[in-house]
């Protein structure tokens, strides 16, 4: 019989090394049926442990789970400490283009190029390549372009526990860009399909868009933007 200690200690060192949220379900899955009771309290006491404001460590609820993540108050620490260079931040551009997909999802490249003036070719590359971003289908127009959303990791990256969390259009000065538009249906047959596959297919014809010689692609931009908070199991989050 595992006592209550042990299984706190255990969910304690679990949220630890997980660097993604883990799930109340996956984590009372750890111990036998008959231990369920016990371990739903030995859990309520990790998070209560936890949700205090002293140590440098604090729990949160993201995308459907809980993860130990370093205090905000403590970043300015945390970047003295591991000398954040400027590979594991979002440029400007990319920062732009995210809110862009993330208040008009779902969206296509045509559409955030004329919202932005440029082409956004080697930005989407670049979200899909880190995974905050996903192709939602094709809307149903002529060259029938990749429609794109927000992913579960966009929502783990920025803290987010769903996209009503969101911040208010009112706090950015160009709200008009971001107005949500009616939603496009999305390809039903790519629902099922591979992801990677997609997202290989989309990084692809967006590598040809942007080697087009009429589609420059000015989102070179290096400025860069403060990291989002960062998980205790894994350092600072890129």
């Amino acid at each position: 019989m595992t006592t209550r200690g042990e299984m706190e200690a255990a969910l304690e060192a679990v949220l630890f090394v997980s660097s993604e949220p883990v799930p109340r379900k996956r984590l009372l899955a750890l111990f036998d049926e008959a231990e369920r009771d016990e371990a739903e309290i030995a859990l309520a006491t990790v998070l209560e442990r936890f949700s205090g404001d002293g140590g440098g460590v604090m729990l949160e609820e993201v995308a459907g789970g809980v993860r130990l993540v370093t205090r905000p108050e403590l970043h300015g620490w945390l970047r003295k400490f591991f000398e954040v260079t400027g590979a594991s931040k979002l440029s400007m551009a990319a920062v732009e283009t995210l809110a862009i997909i993330a208040y008009r999802q779902p969206v296509t490249g045509p559409e955030i190029q004329e919202l932005r003036g440029v082409s956004p070719s080697g930005v989407l590359k670049t979200l899909l390549e880190k995974r905050l971003v996903r192709i939602a289908g094709r809307k149903e127009v002529v060259g029938k372009p990749f429609l794109y959303c927000t992913s579960r990791e966009f929502l783990v990256h920025f803290g987010l526990k769903s996209l009503k969390d969101l911040p208010p259009l009112e706090d950015f000065e160009d709200a008009q860009m971001l107005a949500i538009p009616e939603e496009a249906p999305a390809d039903p047959g790519l629902a099922g399909g591979d992801r990677e596959e997609t997202i290989l297919q989309a990084a692809a014809e967006l590598d040809e868009q942007a080697d087009a010689p009429d589609e420059p692609d000015t989102d070179g931009d290096e400025r860069e933007t403060d990291e989002p908070k960062a998980a205790a199991g894994g350092g600072a989050e890129g």
